[in-house]
């Protein structure tokens, strides 16, 4: 696909997220690996960063903002209070800033960098390297109408954006955020079964994975509830209503429930830390 105006994309941090995020704009067509440059302290994090995304790497945060025109903060929580401070020093009035930072706040990135610097919060989570993100971003400081809509088209080339308060983006990090793990573990388990029946391993693994993948187009194209879309697939004294009941015995929704209130609390601890 050919891009008129690629957008200059700047990334400090190159971790694992941060390479799925370039990876993914660079293969939507958002921008080029030409336009995209990265800094880390981890020479080894860099190095997978430049593999797999074909951008470059520069050695500090002032290199980055002098190539960017949006500055991606893709560090850890705990580390975001010393990027900011080199980052509040080189910032110009062109930089959009994106903190991708689980658990950091409007409040915390705006008192370091300044309250009408450019900012947006934004929680994506890691099948944007495959185009199937679910992100929501909240918008802060002196970011502008047209950054909001730039946010919104940059996070929606890989997978989908939704702004909300920021109040609610904690729950975002617990939801879609730390869920693409608690789904790969389901796979996982339900390629297991297949094996324990006997099932041959490679599969059962491919026949788990299209089954949550189908089942997640079900409930997204057909805008039809869950439970009903169950029910649909239940019939009485079935195979389907006897695996849900083994499935409530065990617990499993309460388990799921409790999985993202604990990865909400943690991201509101970490921003508290940071």
């Amino acid at each position: 696909m050919a891009i008129e105006t690629p957008v200059r994309v700047g990334f400090i941090g190159a971790g694992k997220m941060a390479t799925a995020l370039a990876a993914g704009l660079c293969r939507a067509g958002f921008t080029t690996p030409a336009a995209v440059i990265a800094c880390d302290l981890l020479p080894a994090a860099a190095k997978q960063f430049a593999a797999a995304t074909g951008a470059g790497i520069v050695a500090s945060v002032a290199e980055v903002a002098q190539r960017a025109d949006v500055v991606v903060v893709a560090v850890k929580p705990q580390q975001v209070g010393s990027v900011l401070a080199e980052l509040a020093g080189v910032l110009e009035v062109r930089h959009l800033v994106v903190s991708i930072a689980a658990g950091v706040s409007l409040e915390a990135l705006c008192g370091t960098l300044g309250a009408r610097r450019r900012i947006v919060r934004v929680m994506p989570n890691t099948p944007c390297l495959v185009g199937e993100s679910a992100s929501a971003f909240s918008v802060g400081g002196g970011a502008t109408p047209d950054d909001a809509r730039l946010v919104e088209r940059m996070f929606a080339a890989v997978g989908v954006a939704i702004a909300l308060p920021e109040s609610l983006l904690d729950a975002v990090t617990g939801l879609s955020g730390s869920g693409p793990a608690f789904v790969y573990l389901m796979i996982e388990a339900l390629s297991d079964g297949g094996v324990r029946m006997g099932l041959p391993r490679p599969v059962a693994l491919q026949l788990a994975a299209q089954t949550v993948r189908g089942a997640a187009r079900m409930v997204l194209e057909t805008g039809t509830h869950p439970g009903e879309l169950k029910d649909a697939v239940a019939s009485p004294a079935g195979t389907t209503i006897a695996g849900l009941h083994a499935l409530e015995i065990g617990g499993v929704r309460g388990c799921l429930m409790n999985a993202v209130e604990a990865a909400t609390l943690r991201s509101r601890e970490l921003g508290r830390g940071s």
